[in-house]
């Protein structure tokens, strides 16, 4: 991932295909139309040679794994929450996990 910067403007340039993936989630669960944008805050240190990665927490959604359902999946499957846009992979006989009250749902 390609990151520019330009005063008060992050740009993030995805390099492949998975990047672009994982990109368009972030997009997704940091934009929601219906309510206020949530922000990224940093988490601890960044300290290149101590450990190249960053971290940050999104303000607003709710940390920790999501809790499961009674419910199994029938296959393989990306599922997602209709109310606050998480997305999860579950593989074929685990539980679907519950998010934001609700079982969440196989994307089609």
């Amino acid at each position: 991932m390609k990151i520019s910067i330009d005063r008060n403007v992050v740009e993030l340039h995805p390099e492949n295909n998975q990047e672009t993936a994982d990109l368009e989630i972030l997009w997704r669960i940091l934009i929601d139309c219906a309510n206020e944008t949530k922000k990224l805050t940093p988490i601890g240190e960044y300290v290149p040679t101590k450990k190249n990665m960053a971290r940050f927490t999104i303000e607003g959604v709710a940390g920790g794994l999501a809790a499961p359902s009674e419910r199994t999946a029938d296959e393989d499957s990306t599922y997602i929450c209709m109310t606050c846009n998480k997305y999860t992979n579950v593989n074929t006989g685990e539980s679907v996990p519950v998010c934001c009250g609700v079982p969440m749902e196989p994307v089609a």
